[in-house]
């Protein structure tokens, strides 16, 4: 079996937030397929404090990664071993690349259970009193100046014409920039949403405004991991 496992947004969720079964599937099992191994550790370690680090088997699994570079783990798999998939943070397989596993796993006969957990994307959408039935998540924009420029302006475009939620994100280092960006090539009157630290009981911040509010009240968002929503 595959169990795909949730991993916190904050290390400083209380642990009453999450569903005892996730420490319950990382005991069952010391295979794991993860984005990062430092980072992968430590959930295990947030849930699972007892489980000895040194018998874990860790198998990386990230952008780069293609199914042939997976071919140990895969015959443990077919010859019946359980894993565990790791995400960085939040749901596996939502911008993260664990899907390339689920899908060898669908092929291959083989049980894929998920695991309820917290999801940034969703959790920003929800909070943002903008449109859940009809959203569209874009990954990260580009970074060429032009190209984001571009593709700013058709999201804006996109919420106008189909009452669509836009969600996006940026690496963190480069977030108060992408604010510049957004309150520079939009509307003033375009509402976004920022959703920063979300799950984290002392720093979380969850605010949807106009872009003309926005840049009278810039938030510091350098370094904090943080979801963008366009919408009406």
């Amino acid at each position: 079996m595959l169990f795909l496992i949730p991993a916190y947004l904050s290390e400083n969720s209380p642990m009453e937030q999450f569903a005892p079964i996730i420490k319950e599937y990382i005991l069952k099992t010391d295979y794991f397929f993860v984005e990062n191994e430092k980072t992968a550790r430590k959930v295990i370690k947030f849930f699972a404090p007892e489980k000895k680090q040194s018998d874990l088997k860790l198998f990386l699994l990230d952008k780069y990664s293609e199914t042939s570079d997976l071919q140990e783990s895969q015959t443990l798999m077919k010859n019946g071993q359980d894993f565990g998939l790791l995400s960085e943070a939040g749901l596996p397989c939502i911008a993260d690349p664990g899907n390339l596993m689920v899908k060898w796993c669908h092929e291959n006969n083989i049980k894929v259970i998920p695991i309820n957990g917290p999801s940034s994307i969703i959790l920003a959408l929800i909070s943002s009193g903008f449109n859940g039935q009809e959203f569209t998540f874009n990954g990260y924009l580009p970074i060429d100046k032009s190209e984001k420029k571009s593709k700013i302006q058709w999201l804006e475009n996109q919420v106008q014409k189909t009452g669509y939620s836009q969600i996006f994100m940026e690496t963190p280092y480069r977030n108060n920039q992408l604010l510049e960006d957004l309150i520079k090539f939009l509307n003033p009157n375009t509402k976004l949403c920022i959703a920063a630290n979300i799950n984290d009981p002392q720093t979380e911040f969850i605010k949807t405004l106009s872009m003309k509010d926005w840049q009278k009240n810039k938030p510091e968002l350098h370094k904090i991991p943080a979801v963008f929503v366009l919408g009406k």
